[in-house]
């Protein structure tokens, strides 16, 4: 035998192992990998904190995506768009509106995801207390997801067609949104939100 087929004799041999411990490896690598050390394991801190300051957490992308801004971004570009100065004040007023109701209802969506979180970590959950927790949850989310989205369409009288269009350019959205993540997102929340993996 040359050593040519030795070499290929023992390779075909060896692709079998190399095939299952390729497999193995690959399916003891969950893509939630890691998330088992959270606090609360459905929420990142990165989710967290999005939450406690009142950010969007991507709730409002019905509106954004549809032509509809929200007053946190537009004040971010106000002198590229441009907008008058009673145009800030204005959207000021709903910013800070949704701040003091957004960030209460943020904390009351963290705890009621905690609660959901201690309930499974004790082991002392069945179905009743299950969906009461997440009743809960959901009707912190709806509340939080109804904040954020009502500002979107109460933004829009206050603009004209031009500044709509100039922030819809400015935030990217009239090109393949894949191409460039919007200042002031998350980069992988960004990504996932418009499928662009």
């Amino acid at each position: 035998m040359n050593s040519t087929y030795r070499v290929l004799v023992a390779l075909s041999l060896l692709w079998p192992v190399a095939a299952a411990i390729a497999q193995h490896d690959q399916a003891a690598h969950s893509p939630y990998a890691g998330m088992e050390t959270r606090a609360i394991k459905s929420l990142s801190e990165a989710d967290i904190e999005e939450l406690r300051r009142g950010g969007g957490w991507g709730l409002a992308l019905p509106a954004e995506l549809n032509g509809m801004p929200g007053p946190a971004h537009l004040l971010e570009m106000k002198d590229m768009i441009p907008l008058s100065s009673d145009q800030v004040d204005r959207l000021e007023l709903l910013y800070e509106d949704m701040l003091e109701k957004a960030i209460p209802a943020g904390e009351r969506l963290i705890a009621a995801e905690a609660a959901i979180e201690a309930a499974f970590a004790s082991g002392k959950v069945d179905e009743t207390s299950l969906r009461a927790l997440l009743a809960e949850a959901e009707v912190a989310r709806t509340d939080l997801r109804f904040i954020h989205l009502s500002q979107h369409y109460k933004t829009v009288p206050l603009l004209g067609p031009r500044q709509i269009t100039r922030y819809i350019e400015l935030r990217g959205y009239a090109s393949d949104p894949c191409d460039r993540v919007p200042e002031g997102h998350d980069p992988e929340r960004y990504r996932k939100h418009m499928g662009c993996d």
